[in-house]
Protein backbone atom coordinates (compact mmCIF):
# COMPACT_ATOMS: atom_id res chain seq x y z
CA UNK A 1 0.00 0.00 0.00
CA UNK A 2 1.23 3.13 -0.92
CA UNK A 3 1.76 6.54 0.82
CA UNK A 4 -1.29 8.20 -1.02
CA UNK A 5 -3.30 5.54 -0.50
CA UNK A 6 -2.60 5.19 3.62
CA UNK A 7 -3.54 9.20 3.43
CA UNK A 8 -7.17 8.26 1.43
CA UNK A 9 -7.90 5.24 3.70
CA UNK A 10 -6.92 7.60 7.25
CA UNK A 11 -8.50 10.42 5.42
CA UNK A 12 -11.79 8.47 4.41
CA UNK A 13 -12.12 6.52 8.14
CA UNK A 14 -11.56 10.84 9.89
CA UNK A 15 -15.04 11.72 7.80
CA UNK A 16 -16.65 8.55 9.04
CA UNK A 17 -15.46 8.88 12.51
CA UNK A 18 -16.59 12.42 12.17
CA UNK A 19 -20.08 11.44 10.60
CA UNK A 20 -20.57 8.96 13.44
CA UNK A 21 -20.27 11.42 15.97
CA UNK A 22 -22.11 13.96 14.19
CA UNK A 23 -25.24 11.24 14.00
CA UNK A 24 -24.54 10.39 18.04
CA UNK A 25 -25.11 14.47 18.85
CA UNK A 26 -28.37 14.36 16.23
CA UNK A 27 -29.24 11.68 18.27
CA UNK A 28 -29.17 12.96 21.97
CA UNK A 29 -30.54 16.67 20.91
CA UNK A 30 -33.55 15.11 18.96
CA UNK A 31 -34.61 12.55 21.18
CA UNK A 32 -32.98 12.28 24.49
CA UNK A 33 -34.94 15.28 25.31
CA UNK A 34 -38.68 15.90 27.06
CA UNK A 35 -39.94 15.46 23.44
CA UNK A 36 -43.44 15.67 24.32
CA UNK A 37 -43.30 19.02 26.21
CA UNK A 38 -40.97 20.37 23.90
CA UNK A 39 -43.45 19.66 20.94
CA UNK A 40 -45.84 21.23 23.07
CA UNK A 41 -43.79 24.55 23.87
CA UNK A 42 -42.87 24.47 20.13
CA UNK A 43 -46.42 24.06 18.56
CA UNK A 44 -47.22 27.16 21.21
CA UNK A 45 -44.18 29.16 19.67
CA UNK A 46 -45.37 28.86 16.28
CA UNK A 47 -48.70 29.91 16.54
CA UNK A 48 -47.44 33.73 17.57
CA UNK A 49 -48.64 35.89 15.25
CA UNK A 50 -45.95 38.59 15.09
CA UNK A 51 -44.77 39.58 11.45
CA UNK A 52 -40.64 40.12 12.93
CA UNK A 53 -40.85 37.18 15.13
CA UNK A 54 -42.18 35.18 11.84
CA UNK A 55 -39.71 36.54 9.49
CA UNK A 56 -36.78 35.93 11.89
CA UNK A 57 -37.69 32.12 12.59
CA UNK A 58 -37.74 31.81 8.93
CA UNK A 59 -34.70 33.61 8.27
CA UNK A 60 -33.36 31.06 10.21
CA UNK A 61 -34.87 28.19 9.64
CA UNK A 62 -33.02 28.63 6.24
CA UNK A 63 -30.04 28.44 7.90
CA UNK A 64 -30.22 24.65 8.26
CA UNK A 65 -32.31 23.52 5.53
CA UNK A 66 -33.48 24.21 2.10
CA UNK A 67 -36.46 25.97 2.67
CA UNK A 68 -37.75 26.95 -0.58
CA UNK A 69 -41.16 29.28 -0.61
CA UNK A 70 -41.08 30.42 -4.62
CA UNK A 71 -43.78 27.84 -5.37
CA UNK A 72 -46.20 29.38 -1.41
CA UNK A 73 -49.15 31.28 -2.53
CA UNK A 74 -48.57 33.80 -0.11
CA UNK A 75 -45.26 36.03 -0.33
CA UNK A 76 -45.93 36.72 3.70
CA UNK A 77 -46.71 34.66 6.81
CA UNK A 78 -48.43 35.53 10.05
CA UNK A 79 -46.69 32.78 11.87
CA UNK A 80 -43.99 30.00 11.90
CA UNK A 81 -47.13 27.60 11.84
CA UNK A 82 -48.96 29.58 8.68
CA UNK A 83 -45.37 29.48 6.72
CA UNK A 84 -45.26 25.23 8.14
CA UNK A 85 -48.39 23.88 6.65
CA UNK A 86 -48.63 26.75 3.78
CA UNK A 87 -50.42 26.39 0.49
CA UNK A 88 -49.24 26.14 -2.66
CA UNK A 89 -49.55 27.96 -5.57
CA UNK A 90 -52.38 26.83 -8.23
CA UNK A 91 -50.81 24.07 -10.16
CA UNK A 92 -47.84 23.46 -8.44
CA UNK A 93 -48.72 19.71 -7.50
CA UNK A 94 -50.38 17.89 -10.92
CA UNK A 95 -51.75 14.77 -9.96
CA UNK A 96 -51.47 12.23 -13.04
CA UNK A 97 -55.07 12.03 -13.96
CA UNK A 98 -54.38 8.50 -15.40
CA UNK A 99 -56.85 5.74 -13.63
CA UNK A 100 -53.46 2.97 -13.43
CA UNK A 101 -51.66 5.45 -11.64
CA UNK A 102 -51.25 5.70 -7.74
CA UNK A 103 -49.74 8.92 -6.86
CA UNK A 104 -48.03 10.41 -4.15
CA UNK A 105 -50.33 11.63 -1.52
CA UNK A 106 -47.35 14.14 -0.52
CA UNK A 107 -44.25 15.30 -1.23
CA UNK A 108 -41.13 13.22 0.46
CA UNK A 109 -38.19 11.31 0.33
CA UNK A 110 -38.68 7.69 0.02
CA UNK A 111 -37.90 5.58 2.81
CA UNK A 112 -38.38 1.39 3.25
CA UNK A 113 -40.42 0.35 0.52
CA UNK A 114 -41.41 -3.05 -0.42
CA UNK A 115 -44.08 -5.95 0.62
CA UNK A 116 -45.61 -6.95 3.76
CA UNK A 117 -44.56 -10.46 4.36
CA UNK A 118 -45.70 -12.53 7.22
CA UNK A 119 -47.02 -8.93 8.32
CA UNK A 120 -44.39 -7.30 8.74
CA UNK A 121 -42.37 -4.26 6.99
CA UNK A 122 -39.27 -2.36 7.84
CA UNK A 123 -38.49 1.00 9.00
CA UNK A 124 -34.84 0.70 8.27
CA UNK A 125 -32.44 -2.23 7.42
CA UNK A 126 -32.46 -4.64 10.16
CA UNK A 127 -35.67 -3.14 11.61
CA UNK A 128 -38.74 -4.85 11.33
CA UNK A 129 -42.73 -3.76 12.59
CA UNK A 130 -45.68 -5.24 12.16
CA UNK A 131 -48.44 -3.72 10.52
CA UNK A 132 -50.90 -4.69 12.88
CA UNK A 133 -49.14 -3.11 15.68
CA UNK A 134 -48.85 -0.12 13.54
CA UNK A 135 -52.58 -0.20 12.59
CA UNK A 136 -53.67 -0.50 16.46
CA UNK A 137 -55.84 -3.27 17.99
CA UNK A 138 -59.25 -2.20 16.32
CA UNK A 139 -58.00 -2.05 12.51
CA UNK A 140 -57.96 -5.77 9.98
CA UNK A 141 -54.65 -5.67 8.29
CA UNK A 142 -55.03 -8.71 6.34
CA UNK A 143 -55.94 -7.09 3.23
CA UNK A 144 -52.29 -6.19 2.61
CA UNK A 145 -50.74 -9.05 3.32
CA UNK A 146 -48.31 -9.55 0.72
CA UNK A 147 -49.04 -6.05 -1.02
CA UNK A 148 -47.25 -3.25 -1.06
CA UNK A 149 -45.97 -0.30 1.21
CA UNK A 150 -44.28 2.78 0.95
CA UNK A 151 -42.48 5.26 3.50
CA UNK A 152 -42.32 8.76 2.54
CA UNK A 153 -40.41 11.27 4.89
CA UNK A 154 -41.56 14.76 4.97
CA UNK A 155 -38.23 17.23 6.03
CA UNK A 156 -39.04 20.09 7.97
CA UNK A 157 -38.84 22.21 4.99
CA UNK A 158 -41.21 20.74 2.38
CA UNK A 159 -44.90 21.19 1.67
CA UNK A 160 -46.71 19.56 4.25
CA UNK A 161 -50.06 19.12 2.89
CA UNK A 162 -51.08 15.57 1.91
CA UNK A 163 -53.48 15.00 -0.57
CA UNK A 164 -55.91 11.69 -1.73
CA UNK A 165 -53.67 9.25 -3.82
CA UNK A 166 -56.78 8.25 -5.81
CA UNK A 167 -60.71 8.86 -6.37
CA UNK A 168 -61.17 7.10 -3.52
CA UNK A 169 -64.44 6.62 -0.52
CA UNK A 170 -62.47 7.36 2.78
CA UNK A 171 -64.44 5.16 5.15
CA UNK A 172 -62.47 5.03 8.16
CA UNK A 173 -59.84 6.79 10.65
CA UNK A 174 -58.13 5.61 13.81
CA UNK A 175 -56.26 7.80 15.91
CA UNK A 176 -53.37 6.38 17.92
CA UNK A 177 -51.99 9.22 20.21
CA UNK A 178 -48.25 8.17 21.26
CA UNK A 179 -45.12 9.89 21.49
CA UNK A 180 -42.58 12.13 19.40
CA UNK A 181 -39.79 10.26 18.82
CA UNK A 182 -37.62 12.01 15.79
CA UNK A 183 -38.84 10.05 12.61
CA UNK A 184 -35.33 10.73 10.67
CA UNK A 185 -33.03 8.04 9.34
CA UNK A 186 -30.46 8.28 12.30
CA UNK A 187 -33.53 7.25 14.66
CA UNK A 188 -35.67 4.73 12.41
CA UNK A 189 -31.70 2.97 12.82
CA UNK A 190 -31.74 2.87 16.32
CA UNK A 191 -34.89 2.76 18.02
CA UNK A 192 -36.85 -0.36 17.31
CA UNK A 193 -40.75 0.00 15.95
CA UNK A 194 -40.92 3.68 16.18
CA UNK A 195 -43.75 4.20 14.00
CA UNK A 196 -45.76 1.89 16.29
CA UNK A 197 -44.52 4.02 19.07
CA UNK A 198 -45.77 7.79 17.91
CA UNK A 199 -48.70 9.48 17.56
CA UNK A 200 -50.47 8.35 14.36
CA UNK A 201 -53.59 8.17 12.21
CA UNK A 202 -54.37 5.05 9.85
CA UNK A 203 -56.98 6.55 7.16
CA UNK A 204 -58.34 3.27 5.30
CA UNK A 205 -60.94 3.76 1.99
CA UNK A 206 -60.95 1.89 -1.41
CA UNK A 207 -60.69 3.46 -5.09
CA UNK A 208 -64.19 4.66 -6.03
CA UNK A 209 -64.43 2.57 -8.79
CA UNK A 210 -64.32 -1.33 -10.42
CA UNK A 211 -63.35 -3.61 -7.55
CA UNK A 212 -63.33 -1.28 -4.76
CA UNK A 213 -59.47 -1.65 -4.14
CA UNK A 214 -58.41 -1.00 -0.36
CA UNK A 215 -55.18 1.01 0.67
CA UNK A 216 -54.56 2.81 3.30
CA UNK A 217 -52.89 5.90 4.21
CA UNK A 218 -51.00 6.43 8.25
CA UNK A 219 -49.52 9.60 8.84
CA UNK A 220 -46.95 9.27 11.34
CA UNK A 221 -46.13 12.46 14.06
CA UNK A 222 -42.43 13.04 15.17
CA UNK A 223 -40.89 15.85 17.73
CA UNK A 224 -41.94 19.48 17.17
CA UNK A 225 -45.32 17.92 14.84
CA UNK A 226 -47.70 16.45 16.99
CA UNK A 227 -50.46 17.83 15.38
CA UNK A 228 -52.38 16.15 12.06
CA UNK A 229 -55.37 18.08 10.49
CA UNK A 230 -57.91 16.33 8.40
CA UNK A 231 -60.27 17.91 6.35
CA UNK A 232 -62.84 15.47 5.38
CA UNK A 233 -63.72 15.08 9.37
CA UNK A 234 -62.87 18.67 10.31
CA UNK A 235 -60.56 17.50 12.94
CA UNK A 236 -57.52 18.24 14.44
CA UNK A 237 -56.03 15.55 15.66
CA UNK A 238 -53.91 15.70 18.66
CA UNK A 239 -51.61 14.27 21.92
CA UNK A 240 -54.05 15.21 24.18
CA UNK A 241 -56.47 12.54 22.63
CA UNK A 242 -56.29 9.53 24.02
CA UNK A 243 -56.58 6.77 21.57
CA UNK A 244 -57.24 5.00 19.81
CA UNK A 245 -59.92 7.14 18.63
CA UNK A 246 -62.76 5.11 16.06
CA UNK A 247 -64.29 7.91 13.60
CA UNK A 248 -65.84 5.87 10.81
CA UNK A 249 -66.72 8.51 7.94
CA UNK A 250 -68.00 7.71 4.18
CA UNK A 251 -66.39 10.99 2.16
CA UNK A 252 -65.76 10.67 -1.69
CA UNK A 253 -62.69 12.71 -2.63
CA UNK A 254 -60.75 12.88 -6.08
CA UNK A 255 -57.30 12.11 -7.11
CA UNK A 256 -55.44 15.55 -5.65
CA UNK A 257 -57.73 16.65 -3.60
CA UNK A 258 -56.38 18.36 -0.17
CA UNK A 259 -56.87 15.66 3.05
CA UNK A 260 -54.95 17.71 5.28
CA UNK A 261 -51.72 18.54 6.96
CA UNK A 262 -49.21 18.02 9.57
CA UNK A 263 -47.89 20.94 11.37
CA UNK A 264 -44.06 20.57 10.70
CA UNK A 265 -42.83 17.72 8.71
CA UNK A 266 -43.17 13.45 9.18
CA UNK A 267 -43.89 10.69 7.58
CA UNK A 268 -46.47 9.08 5.53
CA UNK A 269 -47.09 5.54 5.20
CA UNK A 270 -48.66 4.27 2.25
CA UNK A 271 -50.19 0.92 2.01
CA UNK A 272 -51.98 -1.24 -0.92
CA UNK A 273 -52.80 -4.81 -1.90
CA UNK A 274 -51.71 -7.60 -3.69
CA UNK A 275 -51.71 -6.68 -7.59
CA UNK A 276 -50.76 -3.05 -7.49
CA UNK A 277 -46.65 -2.16 -8.04
CA UNK A 278 -44.59 0.06 -7.15
CA UNK A 279 -43.82 2.54 -10.05
CA UNK A 280 -41.16 2.67 -11.85
CA UNK A 281 -38.42 4.29 -9.93
CA UNK A 282 -39.33 4.58 -6.84
CA UNK A 283 -36.66 3.07 -4.71
CA UNK A 284 -34.79 4.10 -1.10
CA UNK A 285 -33.85 7.90 -1.59
CA UNK A 286 -35.92 9.03 -4.29
CA UNK A 287 -37.33 12.49 -4.11
CA UNK A 288 -41.09 12.66 -5.41
CA UNK A 289 -43.43 15.46 -5.27
CA UNK A 290 -47.46 15.05 -4.42
CA UNK A 291 -49.33 13.79 -7.56
CA UNK A 292 -46.47 11.98 -9.31
CA UNK A 293 -46.73 8.09 -9.74
CA UNK A 294 -46.20 6.06 -6.47
CA UNK A 295 -47.73 2.79 -7.14
CA UNK A 296 -49.34 1.29 -10.45
CA UNK A 297 -52.91 -0.19 -10.03
CA UNK A 298 -53.89 -3.24 -11.72
CA UNK A 299 -55.45 -3.60 -14.57
CA UNK A 300 -58.39 -5.81 -13.03
CA UNK A 301 -59.17 -3.16 -10.36
CA UNK A 302 -61.34 -1.25 -13.26
CA UNK A 303 -63.39 -4.46 -14.13
CA UNK A 304 -66.82 -4.81 -12.10
CA UNK A 305 -67.49 -7.70 -10.52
Amino acid sequence: MNDETVTTTSARHGWLARLGAHEDLNFLLTNRVPRIALTRLVGRLSKVRSRAFTRFGIWLWTRFTALDLRDARKTEFESLHDCFTRELKAGSRPFDARPEVFSSPSDGIVGACGRVVDGQLYQAKGFPYSIAELFGPTQDPSPFENGWYVTLRLTSAMYHRFHAPHDAVLEHVTYLSGDTWNVNPIALQRIERLFCRNERAVLRGHLAEGGQQPFALVPVAAILVASIRLHFLDVLLHLKRRGPNEMPCRARVAKGQELGWFEHGSTIIVFAPAGFALAEGIAEGVRVKAGEALMRVPQHAFVEA
